[in-house]
């Protein structure tokens, strides 16, 4: 993607996850089933605000040792690394985990989170485990499956294809947008339509809200706003 406009991914990342999701729903024109994440994650720092990057997939396995050894080994980690600081930044990754038990052994902690937020990545979406939390590296976002002690035989397996990652389909250079909720990719087609679809639904929205705040909330009143609500466009 070239022309990156920096001030709209601020934008968007003043925003909670729900609320892009949302937003797509208007700039899309329909609802969808499709592109977030289905299961439950654990989000690492709730209070961090929402990232917004480009995606950077990877397949990992901790159940048994890597095929790969000696020099093919860590060329293979070198590789892997040089390709989550590719450009364009800012970056996510996004990293399924294959084993049968997932989680069985962490990615993710103190070593993995500092190496990754110097390449210039925000955080990682996970169906594997992280730990360490106690030490991650500062601002960096985790939202993974579960939370557990041990690395096992963890490794990188692949990495810049297409990958799942708790139900959500993610391919190389996807536009994420996550927080403490979970993730969604943002269609780069309907990335200039979401400013004005943000504002939408938060105009459409306050009727109804300053409605059921009120000490006097009665049924007549939520007829009243939510016929308010569908007047605005």
């Amino acid at each position: 993607m070239s022309g990156i406009d920096h001030d709209l991914f601020q934008h968007l990342a003043g925003f909670d996850t729900p609320t892009i999701c949302n937003a797509l729903e208007v700039a899309r024109g329909y609802r969808s089933t499709e592109g977030y994440t289905l299961q439950p994650l654990v989000c690492a720092f709730p209070d961090l605000k929402p990232i917004v990057g480009f995606a950077r997939t990877a397949t990992i396995r901790a159940t048994r040792p890597n095929d790969r050894k000696g020099e093919e080994a860590r060329q293979h980690r070198i590789g892997y690394y040089e390709y989550v600081c590719s450009e364009p930044h800012p970056t996510i990754a996004l990293i399924q985990d294959l084993d049968e038990h997932k989680g069985t052994g962490a990615f993710w902690g103190e070593v993995n989170t500092a190496v990754h937020k110097g390449l210039g990545v925000l955080g990682c979406v996970t169906d594997g485990s992280i730990r360490d939390l106690d030490m991650i590296a500062p601002g960096f976002q985790l939202l993974a499956g579960s939370v557990g002690p041990n690395h096992a035989f963890v490794h990188c397996v692949e990495y810049g294809i297409d990958v799942t990652v708790a139900g959500m389909q993610v391919r190389h250079g996807d536009l994420i947008h996550a927080d403490r909720h979970g993730a969604t990719v943002i269609p780069l087609d309907l990335l200039p339509k979401l400013p004005d679809a943000i504002d939408l639904c938060i105009r459409q929205e306050r009727p109804i809200l300053e409605a059921a705040r009120s000490s006097d909330f009665n049924i007549e009143m939520l007829k009243r706003a939510m016929a308010e609500a569908d007047e605005i466009h």
